[in-house]
C-alpha cells in the first residue's frame, strides 16, 4: 500500500501542511512536533514527492484550472484573466469543468497530478478539502476561488458575500418591501451559506419576519432559477421582491417572470448577485451586486505563483469587496407601513 502524506499527518496527529513544513525544514516548527512527525515517517516509511520542487526550476509550465461550470458567465471572466497571467509568465492552462460534481472533481485532480501541473486555481465542488489531498500530497499548490474548503490548509480568494448580500437587501427594504424571498446557490457551498448569511443579517437587522418558504436554494443554474421562482410565485402570499444570488439563477428568475406576464418592478421587485454585460441594456435595467470577477481570477494566480516560488509562505485568505449598482428593477413599494423607512434607519 502506497504510504501518503496524510497517513504522515494522521499518525503525528497534525495536519498535512505541519508535515510539509518538517520535509521542506522550515524553521517555524516546534521542536516536540518535528520529531513526532519524524519518527512517523520512520515507522511508515513514507518517501515524499519531490514533483513540486523539479517544477519550480521550470520556466514555463502548466497551470491547472478546475472550475464548476464553463457556461456560467463569471467563470468565462475569471477563467480569462488567469490565462491573461499565465500567457504573461510563458505558462499555459490545463482547464476542466466539473459541473458541480464531486467525483468529476476528483477525476480532474488526479488527471492534474498525473500531468504534473505547476500548481492549480480551482472552484471547489464541495468545501470538503478531502478531494484536494492528491494535489497536496504530490507537493502541488492549490489557491481555492470564489469559495474555501475546510479539513486542508490551502491559500484562498474570495468576495466578501455577507456584506454584499446584506447591502442589495438593506437597499429593497428602504425602497419599501417587507416581504422580500432569496434564491441562493447550494447551501452546501461557502458561497450559498454566505449570501444567506448576509439575507438573513440585513432582515434581522431590519426587524423583519424570516418566513421559511420564501427562502430557496439549489444548484446555481438557470433552470433552478426558474423551478425556484415558479415555486415562490405559487404561494398563498407571494413576496414583493425577489433576490436571487447568482446570475444564472437571475436569468431563470427573468424567464419566468416574463413567461408569466409579470412586470419588473411594477409587480415584482427583481435584484441579483453578479453583474452580466446585458444587465445594464434590460428594460428596466437590473439592480445588482457586481464581483470584480477578473480581479478574482488575477489574484488566484499572483497567489498560486507566489505559493509556487515559496510553499513554506503562511496559508492566506484574501477577500475582496463587491459593490453595489442601484438600476431601475426595485421600484418604490407602499407596503402600508410608513414607519419602516425610520425604523430601517435605526
Amino acid at each position: 500500500m502506497k504510504i501518503r502524506l496524510v497517513d504522515v499527518a494522521l499518525r503525528a496527529g497534525v495536519s498535512t501542511a505541519t508535515v510539509s513544513r518538517v520535509l521542506s525544514d522550515h524553521p517555524h516548527v516546534r521542536p516536540e512536533v518535528r520529531g513526532r512527525v519524524l519518527n512517523a515517517i520512520e515507522e511508515l516509511g513514507y518517501h515524499p514527492n519531490r514533483v513540486a520542487r523539479s517544477l519550480r526550476g521550470q520556466k514555463a509550465a502548466i497551470i491547472g484550472v478546475v472550475i464548476s461550470d464553463i457556461q456560467n458567465p463569471f467563470f468565462t471572466h475569471l477563467v480569462r484573466a488567469v490565462e491573461d497571467g499565465a500567457y504573461a509568465q510563458q505558462q499555459a492552462i490545463f482547464l476542466c469543468n466539473t459541473d458541480e460534481d464531486v467525483e468529476k472533481e476528483r477525476f480532474y485532480l488526479r488527471l492534474m497530478v498525473a500531468e504534473k501541473v505547476a500548481g492549480v486555481v480551482v472552484c471547489p465542488a464541495s468545501e470538503r478539502g478531502a478531494s484536494l489531498e492528491p494535489l497536496l500530497e504530490a507537493g502541488i499548490p492549490v489557491v481555492t476561488v470564489d469559495r474555501r474548503v475546510y479539513g486542508v490548509e490551502v491559500d484562498s480568494v474570495l468576495v466578501d458575500n455577507v456584506r454584499a448580500t446584506a447591502a442589495i437587501i438593506r437597499h429593497i427594504i428602504q425602497d419599501g418591501h417587507r416581504r422580500i424571498a432569496a434564491i441562493l446557490p447550494s447551501l452546501t457551498t461557502t458561497t450559498g451559506r454566505q449570501r444567506h448569511e448576509g439575507y438573513l443579517s440585513a432582515m434581522q437587522s431590519a426587524y423583519l419576519p424570516i418566513e421559511e418558504g420564501l427562502v430557496r436554494s439549489g444548484q446555481p443554474r438557470e433552470v433552478t432559477g426558474y423551478r425556484l421562482t415558479e415555486e415562490i410565485l405559487e404561494l398563498p402570499s407571494p413576496p414583493t421582491a425577489i433576490f436571487t444570488g447568482n446570475n444564472m439563477l437571475t436569468v431563470g428568475a427573468i424567464r419566468c417572470l416574463q413567461e408569466r406576464g409579470i412586470r419588473i418592478p411594477e409587480d415584482m421587485a427583481l435584484v441579483g448577485f453578479d453583474d452580466l454585460e446585458w444587465m445594464s441594456i434590460l428594460h428596466p435595467q437590473l439592480t445588482v451586486v457586481a464581483q470584480p470577477t477578473y480581479e478574482l481570477g488575477r489574484t488566484a494566480l499572483r497567489m498560486l505563483h507566489q505559493r509556487i516560488a515559496e510553499p513554506n509562505l503562511p496559508v492566506r485568505h484574501i477577500v475582496l469587496q463587491a459593490r453595489l449598482i442601484i438600476r431601475q428593477s426595485c421600484a418604490r413599494h407602499d407596503n402600508g407601513r410608513g414607519d419602516l423607512g425610520r425604523m430601517v434607519q435605526a
